[in-house]
């Protein structure tokens, strides 16, 4: 996390505000294959206060990519629009 020790520190604080959509909320569950039982909100904000868990800010998001998966939060509204696997298409690297 070299280029963002000054922004990383914000997502990490607000963390508890993290929220998602109904519909948001399906498509983080179908994109991870999470479990029906499983709260992809709890499980996105677990895998971002990772220590391993690189943090961006580009333009109005947040990304934070695990070994696993990018997940994209808007930054003002603290929403988390969708998380993907790594290497699943839409993926850049």
């Amino acid at each position: 996390m070299p280029n963002n020790t000054e922004k990383t520190p914000h997502l990490l604080k607000t963390l508890p505000l993290l929220r998602t959509t109904p519909l948001g909320a399906c498509r983080i569950r179908d994109n991870l294959s999470l479990g029906e039982g499983t709260d992809p909100v709890a499980w996105c904000r677990a895998a971002i206060s990772d220590p391993e868990t690189a943090i961006s800010r580009r333009g109005k998001n947040w990304y934070a990519t695990t070994a696993d998966c990018i997940i994209t939060v808007t930054a003002r509204s603290h929403t988390i629009i969708t998380a993907h696997r790594r290497g699943s298409k839409g993926d850049a690297k």
